[in-house]
């Protein structure tokens, strides 16, 4: 077992307070603080204190300042699987996934609205990351879309309210929003929508809203043939008229009220981005801490506002498509877009006293919820494991012997060779686990 060193990451719409107060640093943090990374990702993988070694690069609060050594050595959890996958992650795990951790577990906290994204699947993923490698894109290049060649499949659990927009609305929902909101711009694809034999067309309204050109956008500019584009002039008013109708719409309240507030909020941190319009077309909901979502491949969404817990792939291949200054790619994104994908609210499953896990079809992940109350427990899943514990504190013991104690904001790294695992204490923890093997038939 090793205790982890997890990596900030310090993104723009990261707040200054959830994950420095979790770990147990200063509030307010120096900066946005958006994701800690537990897991062995290339880009951000969690220092390692293995034999009892602070390698160096680590903060006072247990945290890596993204990754950066602080003059000293420092080992990272992708070293150590690297040494030896078949022991750190099972015979069984690399045979399914290769040698590399199949999971990435993270604290998630957001005070500004993230991107309009999806994720591959793993074979779009492989022929993307192909196809860019082909081109002769750098690994680091900003212009890419496909950093590896995995899948990111993820779920979010809700530690606070967190506010997302997550998949399509039916075509009828999103042409009465659209007409409800009274902006002329809008009427033609409301009238696209309530025409429409299928959900395909939700596509097309998508990419005419985010193939609008933006007001510096040349005027020779690639435009889609079937594209609704407004006349030039009109184009910079577009956001401010959606805007200022949701704003009005908000104050009336009603069953858009929500989504119209909502789109108001995403054009302050994102001022004239057509994606505050592209986001009239997405379900807006609230998760109520303890509910999750779970995003398959193809899936549309952003994440609003919140602090959460997100498990995922290992992989950090998002395609964006607006409300960020990162490299977008609306033919992409068209092209990995899945309307059958549906985002429902996930509750947990009761797997025995104190230990509740989410059903999801991800192979790569399993998420458990683990309440500890003085008790001893053996802690679930099998394989590598990454422990992270939000309340109390707790021991861990393994068969062989092993011991780890972590605390609130602490987290572990548990390998196949620790076999099996018992955990004692008062705590709330979450446990990362491979998605179980699939059973021969």
């Amino acid at each position: 077992m090793d205790v982890l060193r997890p990596v900030v990451r310090p993104y723009a719409w990261g707040s200054t307070d959830a994950i420095a107060e979790l770990t147990g640093r200063p509030v307010p943090a120096p900066g946005p603080e958006a994701e800690l990374w537990m897991g062995a990702h290339p880009a951000a993988p969690s220092g390692v204190d293995r034999d009892g070694v602070d390698r160096g690069g680590v903060d006072r609060g247990g945290v890596d300042r993204d990754g950066v050594d602080v003059g000293g050595r420092r080992t990272t959890l992708n070293d150590v699987i690297a040494a030896d996958p078949d022991r750190e992650l099972g015979r069984g795990c690399v045979a399914r996934f290769g040698p590399r951790l199949p999971f990435l577990l993270k604290v998630l906290s957001a005070d500004h609205a993230l991107s309009i994204q999806v994720h591959p699947s793993r074979t779009q993923a492989q022929a993307g990351f192909l196809a860019e490698n082909e081109r002769g894109l750098a690994p680091d290049d900003p212009a890419r879309n496909y950093t590896d060649d995995w899948p990111k499949p993820e779920l979010l659990y809700a530690l606070t309210p967190f506010e997302v927009l997550a998949g399509l609305r039916p075509p009828a929902d999103a042409a009465q929003f659209l007409r409800a909101l009274e902006v002329g711009q809008l009427t033609p694809l409301a009238t696209q929508l309530e025409a429409a034999a299928s959900t395909q067309v939700l596509a097309g309204v998508l990419g005419t809203i985010l193939s609008w050109r933006h007001p510096a956008q040349p005027a020779n500019a690639a435009q889609p043939a079937n594209a609704a584009q407004p006349p030039v002039a009109a184009q910079p008013a577009i956001v401010g008229d959606v805007v200022a109708a949701c704003a009005r719409l908000a104050a009336a309240g009603g069953p858009y009220s929500g989504a119209a507030a909502a789109a108001v909020r995403i054009a302050a941190d994102h001022p004239g981005d057509l994606g505050v319009v592209a986001s009239l077309l997405l379900r807006h909901a609230v998760l109520e801490p303890g509910q999750a979502v779970f995003m398959a491949a193809g899936g549309l969404h952003a994440y609003l506002k919140g602090t959460g817990i997100e498990l995922l792939a290992n992989s950090d291949n998002v395609v964006r498509a607006g409300l960020t200054g990162k490299h977008l790619d609306v033919p992409e994104l068209l092209a990995l877009l899945d309307l059958s994908v549906d985002v429902p609210v996930l509750a947990p499953r009761v797997l025995a006293d104190g230990i509740a896990w989410f059903d999801t079809p991800a192979p790569e992940f399993r998420l458990y919820l683990v309440d500890l109350v003085g008790n001893t427990v053996p802690l679930p899943g099998e394989g590598p494991r990454i422990l992270l514990c939000t309340e109390g504190s707790v021991v861990l013991r393994s068969e062989s012997g092993q011991r780890a104690e972590i605390a609130r904001g602490g987290s572990c790294f548990v390998s196949a060779a620790d076999g099996a695992v018992s955990c004692t204490g008062r705590a709330h923890l979450f446990l990362a686990a491979a998605g179980p093997t699939p059973q021969t038939p």
